[in-house]
């Protein structure tokens, strides 16, 4: 009986060495959570084909927007007032609007004082694949994506920003 009772914490011990080895080689997921693999995001927006898969090797903010919500419009003009203070070699930013009618999103950013650079539109709206990708339903929000492509922080505000970018 001794010697099942051996036998079979060896086994498990064993067992279980295994699979934690297993863990060393295994890639982040794709998801919206910090520690998760950013979603990749391809689209055709106000003109512009826009690709987002971070090979900048760079840090990259990633902020959803809209006209209809006043919050996500305010931290968005906020955001890049402070990223033109940032050192643009660690950092860069798209804004990505999701209102559905595209001369809302030209007035809004003609009215921001924001210029068209990495500024884009998704008329999707809601219906948009972004939407759910970055799962959106919750609320427009932002990410910061390192250099590999994995979420770091969520919901980053202006004051945060500078601060971030110190550590990078």
């Amino acid at each position: 009986m001794k010697v099942n009772v051996y036998v079979l914490f060896a086994t498990a011990m064993v067992a279980l060495l295994l699979i934690s080895a297993g863990t060393k080689e295994a890639k982040p997921t794709v998801g919206t959570h910090p520690g998760d693999l950013a979603p990749s995001i391809e689209f055709s927006g106000n003109g512009n084909k826009f690709e987002f898969k971070n090979q900048t090797g760079r840090y990259t903010l990633v902020n959803f927007w809209a006209a209809y919500d006043a919050e996500s419009r305010a931290c968005n003009v906020r955001l890049w007032n402070e990223m033109s203070k940032l050192d643009s070699s660690k950092i860069t930013m798209y804004s990505i609007s999701l209102d559905t009618n595209e001369s809302i999103f030209t007035e809004t950013v003609k009215a921001d004082k924001l210029t068209h650079t990495n500024q884009f539109h998704d008329g999707l709206g809601e219906k948009s694949a972004l939407f759910d990708d970055y799962n959106l339903q919750k609320g427009l929000r932002n990410f910061l994506i390192d250099a590999q492509g994995i979420i770091v922080a969520t919901n980053v505000t202006a004051e945060t920003l500078e601060a971030i970018v110190k550590k990078i």
